[in-house]
């Protein structure tokens, strides 16, 4: 069939399987560019198929070599129906791994649940015996708790006082005011519930018990702080209080690894359009302005640039990990440098819906969103007929 972006609001509802092979071997160029780095050689990535997840499978198995498992929750084709992108990103990764005769096998299903949890110990075991690095980089807006049985939501509002603020419709490029309402405590609740650390900590209880993790085993959780304009509604909002308790977690996760020389850390990322993101008022205008200041300043990454950097300039570097006060590993310093922030102060005060191409990378973030789908790739013929019922190779239903 021949596939086109079809666009619902924030989401795209097609994906190209080529185009997503693509962008995992372009991926996969950049990591084997930067050179081979000495890290982990058994991985698990929870939530490995888009984003900074699906970055850090890349940079595990073409930066260190290592085997990996990939857990995720994504849509299989059905015929004249294409998969979810996660889905052909997963199934692109897969064979190009074991072309190179590296170990990689995936887990499709709900990660919160115990059974996918359970799934994935019996792989471990069977396969691998033990893990050396975790990697926690799940992005749900719901989660059903596998304790109490209670769906929860999670929601994207401030807290304390309505929020108002400058956004940016990024399809039509239309520079508008927000509001969005306080949260109340169940909001809250149910948004620390779904995003933050209660997962990840059950996760690594159940590879502890199983004797499934590796002396000296590593965890990894990502996280984002950002700029003041967007704190109201983000690290200070909903979801802030979600990233707080994950990087609280990582503390007591921490002290449960210190028999095994075990640790816990929580990276912070830098701004990069995701599904997620682009649903965020304010943020899509803040990465515009972010962009263009970035790759003026030859700084810009995007996420396998970010990992890639974390893994060899951080994880793995021979020496101590360094962290900011909070013990937080912080890659996002490049976007966060004072003068690339007072840049941005500087043109969010100026810009509106007339100047935004001028003084944005817009242009830049339709093509990354575009990038998330498998649209927009050069080397891709988008006017053929393409196969939409690609199949994941260790996935077998």
């Amino acid at each position: 069939m021949i596939i086109e972006p079809r666009m619902r609001g924030f989401i795209c509802l097609t994906a190209h399987p080529d185009g997503c092979a693509q962008n995992i071997k372009n991926q996969i160029d950049y990591v084997k560019s930067k050179g081979k780095i000495e890290g982990a050689k058994r991985v698990l990535v929870i939530g490995a198929s888009t984003g900074f997840g699906l970055a850090s499978r890349i940079t595990s198995a073409f930066g260190c070599d290592a085997a990996t498992i990939g857990v995720f929750f994504e849509k299989a084709p059905a015929p004249g129906k294409t998969a979810t992108p996660g889905w052909y990103n997963s199934a692109a990764f897969e064979k190009e791994a074991h072309q190179v005769g590296l170990y990689a096998k995936s887990i499709n299903g709900d990660a919160f649940s115990d059974e996918i949890k359970q799934q994935t110990l019996d792989l471990i075991n069977a396969d691998l015996g033990q893990i050396d690095l975790v990697i926690y980089s799940l992005a749900s807006p719901v989660r059903l708790h596998p304790k109490t049985g209670v769906l929860h939501r999670s929601v994207l509002k401030p807290i304390g006082q309505t929020f108002t603020n400058k956004t940016v419709d990024f399809h039509t490029g239309n520079v508008t005011q927000v509001s969005i309402e306080p949260a109340n405590q169940d909001d809250i609740d149910n948004t620390v519930v779904v995003m933050g650390g209660e997962d990840w900590a059950m996760w690594m209880d159940a590879l502890a018990e199983a004797n499934l993790l590796a002396e000296g085993a590593t965890t990894l959780a990502y996280s984002y702080i950002g700029p003041s304009v967007t704190e109201a509604v983000y690290r200070k909002g909903t979801i802030g209080r979600a990233k707080d308790d994950l990087e609280a977690t990582a503390f007591k996760i921490t002290e449960k690894l210190s028999a095994l020389n075990g640790k816990a850390y929580v990276s912070v990322n830098k701004a990069l359009v995701t599904q997620a993101s682009s649903a965020i008022p304010v943020i899509p205008l803040y990465i515009s302005l972010l962009y263009k200041i970035m790759k003026a300043e030859g700084i810009h990454e995007g996420c396998i640039e970010q990992i890639q950097r974390l893994y060899s300039d951080r994880l793995y570097q021979g020496n101590e990990i360094p962290t900011d006060e909070q013990g937080r590993i912080r890659i996002d310093d490049w976007e966060m440098r004072e003068d690339v922030q007072s840049q941005i102060a500087a043109l969010w005060v100026e810009s509106t819906t007339e100047n935004l191409t001028a003084i944005g990378d817009l242009a830049g973030y339709k093509q990354d969103f575009l990038n998330l789908f498998g649209f927009g790739f050069d080397g891709v013929d988008y006017l053929k007929d393409s196969d939409e019922m690609v199949l994941i190779p260790s996935i077998k239903d």
